[in-house]
């Protein structure tokens, strides 16, 4: 499941370093969605390192211990799911941002949901894609003050 990106104005350089490393920034941002991020193992900016996000969507209080990937060079940023209630759902869970500057300014986020359903008649998670989109926009807003 993709977005068809989300457009930004804020500098996709910042925009990019938000979500591979300063993870903290979120419920600044965002504090309607997310509650909390903290290290569980690793390092702010280490690839493989987990953290524990609480955050609300749809209403609902979830946590996600998920572990990050970076691919600095092609400015992606994985979260796979190690732990919460997305996993009662799918059996895997991906998230990945992909920021991307536009030669006028501003730039796009892609956003990839990679899941395995448990059941087939389990819905995609729409959801977390709206949760997502959402996050970037609030991210956006803050960084391009």
């Amino acid at each position: 499941m993709k977005s068809d990106g989300k457009d930004i104005k804020s500098n996709t350089d910042k925009l990019y370093k938000v979500f591979s490393n300063q993870h903290h920034a979120f419920p600044k941002a965002s504090s309607d969605h997310v509650h909390d991020v903290v290290v569980h193992e690793g390092g702010w900016e280490t690839s493989g390192s987990i953290k524990l996000w609480t955050y609300t969507v749809d209403g609902n209080v979830e946590i996600f211990k998920e572990k990050m990937e970076i691919d600095e060079a092609n400015k992606w940023v994985n979260f796979s799911a190690l732990e919460g209630p997305v996993l009662e759902q799918y059996r895997s869970y991906k998230i990945s941002f992909q920021v991307t500057p536009k030669s006028e300014g501003g730039g796009l986020v892609k956003i990839t949901i990679h899941y395995g359903k448990l059941n087939d008649n389990d819905p995609p998670p729409h959801k977390y894609l709206r949760f997502a989109i959402n996050v970037v926009h609030d991210m956006d807003a803050l960084l391009k003050e």
